[in-house]
């Protein structure tokens, strides 16, 4: 079976108030539209056809890594019209799937059950049972419980407003079929709009069967029409991916206050996460791991026995097996840490390897740099790396010892064992296991006094 989906993302969004286009504000960090792409892309031999028109250009650019063919709707006159600029695009032996750019928690088994119940006689159509199906079409069924037709709200009477079978909009129906009743659309309705629901008419005319699907719960089939909408979808996926984190084996200190912004490309066992954690991007998370609260995880890979404790920042880093990280730590880009590395609060590591067994604790800034094994850095340490044009290197050998507020000024490097007196300035290379400082002659002056304010 041969799939073409057409994904309609061509709605301008007034009620989001707001410049972006629709389809662009994002659930956990992915634009709208991209949700419904790559759940539509989990069905085989499927090809995506996007309809746009509201801010395209920038819709297309932002998207622009979509295997998808990218159609323009110039007029929104409606989603029937919308549907025919696909027209040239599907062949009579097609299954055609219909799918909503602002309708980003749709499941791809949700789909599959769809495309299922879709043959020569029969149109696959997604419904849902709503507490308030106010703005929704309704699903209206003869007395043999067939559907019959589908009527917008605007043009419900007051016996139809009561149904509480809603339209999702979703369906499926062969290519020869579709394109038949796409031609025949009128716009001879309130809104003046060609709608795709009338299809549904026209099929039971025709002596097709209407083969209603429903989703697993109302959040899979809402669409985004407000920022209350928006935040509303994302609390939901947000609890998805809990319930799923628990599944594996995770503790969640408290499921509700937890964001999951990306993919765990690997996760152990034993893992367990406090409250207001945010996961962004690809992780990879080891076993007995434990992650304190307010923590920001993304790109990162984060080894066994790890402990991350609170207000820690770790963004494309290594976190090394047995190591300890924060409170208050921030891991930058190409920060590499061994096994059994102690990073303390405040500390800020960029682009640097750090060694087995080594520490940095306190109040630090590690740019650009090499670490030994077992290398204590004291508190107040700086890496001068950059004098406003380039970067250089700082290389501190095995079991260095550098005193606290020491300012190394790179390129330099600190050989194994050598100490840094407290308090330095280093400009040039220290060697191996001698003590190396720099510091001003300490003066006291006899007899000064401290300025005293005159009183008004």
């Amino acid at each position: 079976m041969t799939i073409k989906t057409i994904i309609l993302a061509a709605g301008q969004g007034t009620r989001m108030r707001s410049s972006l286009p629709k389809v662009l504000h994002e659930i956990a960090d992915r634009p709208l539209l991209r949700h419904v792409y790559d759940t539509s892309r989990t069905i085989a031999n499927n090809s995506v056809y996007i309809i746009y028109g509201h801010g395209g250009e920038k819709v297309k650019s932002t998207l622009s890594d979509l295997d998808a063919t990218w159609i323009e709707q110039k007029e929104q006159l409606g989603t029937g019209h919308a549907v025919q600029q696909a027209v040239r695009y599907i062949d009579d032996d097609d299954t055609v799937l219909i799918l909503y750019g602002d309708v980003p928690l749709l499941k791809s088994h949700t789909i599959e059950n769809i495309l299922n119940k879709v043959t020569a006689q029969t149109i696959s159509l997604l419904t849902v049972m709503l507490d308030d199906p106010t703005g929704y079409g309704r699903i209206v069924r003869d007395q043999h419980h067939a559907v019959v037709k589908i009527v917008e709200q605007k043009d419900a009477s007051e016996s139809e407003l009561l149904i509480d079978e809603g339209n999702t909009g979703i369906l499926a129906a062969k290519g020869d079929k579709l394109k038949n009743w796409l031609s025949r659309l009128q716009n001879n309705n309130a809104q003046n709009e060609f709608y795709l629901t009338d299809i549904i008419e026209m099929a039971v005319a025709d002596g097709l069967t209407i083969q209603t699907t429903h989703p697993a719960s109302q959040d899979e089939v809402l669409g985004v029409n407000n920022k209350v909408q928006l935040a509303h979808l994302e609390r939901a996926y947000q609890a998805e991916q809990s319930r799923l984190l628990m599944e594996h084996g995770v503790t969640l200190r408290d499921p509700a206050r937890i964001d999951v912004r990306g993919e765990f490309k690997q996760l152990g066992r034993d893992v367990v996460v406090d409250v207001n954690v945010v996961f962004e991007g690809d992780n990879e998370i080891g076993s007995n791991v434990s992650i304190g609260p307010n923590c920001i995880i993304k790109n990162a890979v984060i080894k066994d026995d790890v402990e991350i404790l609170a207000n820690s920042l770790i963004e494309d880093a290594v976190v090394g097996q047995g190591s300890r990280v924060g409170p208050y730590a921030r891991l930058r880009p190409e920060a590499k840490l061994a096994d059994h590395v102690h990073v303390g609060n405040f500390v800020e590591i960029k682009k640097s390897t750090v060694a087995s067994g080594s520490k940095i604790n306190h109040l630090s800034y590690i740019g650009d740099s090499e670490i030994g094994s077992k290398v204590n850095i004291g508190a107040g340490t700086i890496t001068c790396n950059y004098d406003g044009v380039n970067k250089f290197k700082t290389i501190i050998g095995d079991g260095a010892f550098i005193g606290s507020d020491t300012q190394l000024v790179a390129p330099v490097t600190v050989g194994a064992n050598a100490t840094i007196g407290a308090g330095s300035t280093i400009t040039r290379d220290a060697p191996d296991e001698q003590l190396t400082l720099s510091r001003v002659k300490q003066i006291s002056v006899n007899g000064w006094k401290r300025p005293v304010k005159q009183e008004k």
